[in-house]
């Protein structure tokens, strides 16, 4: 009988650390979370605002000795 509770205790055990890692890395579904992520997609296709100054300037400084 106590090798069978060890071996429920072990498998209770697995079955709530396995659950417990599930939650933490499962993707979140709310329309919220969807709106993040596409944002997110977007600033990281966008050039940073500070880039694009110094693309302009860049230009300007072409355009005056060009």
């Amino acid at each position: 009988m106590s090798n069978l509770l060890y071996l429920i205790i072990a498998v209770a055990l697995s079955l709530i650390g396995s659950l417990i890692l599930w939650l933490r890395t499962r993707q979140p579904r709310s329309l919220e979370s969807g709106i993040q992520q596409f944002s997110k997609g977007l600033r990281a296709l966008a050039p940073d605002a500070e880039e694009r100054a110094r693309e302009q300037e860049r230009d300007q400084r072409e355009r005056r000795t060009g």
